[in-house]
């Protein structure tokens, strides 16, 4: 006798030697107790660190910034947990740059992230914009020889000489990103002793060369600080970061530079508008 597809099978109706299939174990709908409404949908428990991770969320939000958080006994002790999970709950945070962690202090609210319009502008102008204080601190500048990538983006011969400065860059004293900018030297003559002259890369091109950028192209991507930029920008060894890396043209199309930047994921968000292509 057939039985309809999806109902079980009776006794009598199953092959010997086989056995009645176990229900599976947990929730199997939305719930968090697993008692289920009928929808036949299957969600896991909601793990203990997460719970306190939202609890920690909600109260810290209305705390201002610099406000130390409980240390992780107390949180472990208010909450009947280990060490452990608050230890995952605030790393998490931390992450997300809801928490700032100080070495030695403790974990404190963290500022808000520093919003930022993708537009072709130079970081002193963006910072500008944003009310805050933009300084740099030259980590490197030197010559370098293009490979046939550089090459090609600087529209330069491969093994051609490539202007190559580096940068820390910070925003009222506090470091957010590194940035590493390449440029064809031929194009640009004496432009390593005229940066000390301007207060922008962007300033120089045009005072100096009267190049002024049109267009670029900029794609965001994540990466894990390595232990140099943590270092540089005073965070943790594996925190996320967003890595950008920015062609820019000027207004007759050719390429002006290359620019690889690292900015800090716990402290920096990227802000665009979208528009619907025309039809």
């Amino acid at each position: 006798m057939e039985t309809e597809p999806g109902a079980a099978a009776s006794p009598a109706d199953r092959p010997q030697g086989t056995q009645e299939p176990e229900e599976p174990e947990g929730p199997r709908d939305g719930t968090e107790d697993g008692k289920g409404t009928g929808t036949g949908i299957r969600t896991t428990r909601v793990p203990k660190y997460y719970q306190l991770k939202r609890h920690l969320l909600d109260i810290t939000q209305t705390m201002p910034p610099g406000t130390p958080v409980p240390p992780e006994r107390t949180l472990a002790t208010e909450f009947e947990t280990s060490r452990t999970t608050v230890r995952q709950a605030l790393q998490e945070l931390v992450i997300e740059g809801r928490l700032e962690r100080i070495q030695g202090k403790g974990t404190f609210v963290a500022k808000p992230k520093v919003a930022q319009a993708l537009q072709l502008t130079s970081y002193t102008e963006d910072m500008q914009l944003q009310g805050l204080e933009p300084t740099s601190q030259l980590l490197d500048i030197g010559y370098i020889t293009a490979n046939d990538r550089l090459a090609e983006l600087l529209d330069t011969k491969p093994g051609g000489r490539v202007l190559r400065i580096e940068r820390l860059r910070l925003a009222n004293g506090e470091p957010m990103a590194i940035e590493t900018t390449h440029l064809p030297a031929k194009r640009f003559p004496g432009l390593r002793r005229n940066l000390a002259k301007y207060t922008s890369l962007y300033a120089a091109l045009a005072g100096v060369y009267d190049v002024h950028l049109a267009e670029a192209e900029e794609t965001i991507e994540t990466s894990l600080a390595t232990p140099r930029e943590a270092s540089l920008l005073s965070t943790d060894v594996g925190l996320p970061m967003l890595l950008l890396a920015r062609h820019s043209l000027n207004t007759t199309g050719e390429p002006v530079e290359w620019v690889r930047s690292v900015y800090r994921g716990d402290r920096y968000k990227f802000v665009t508008r979208l528009q619907r292509p025309s039809a």
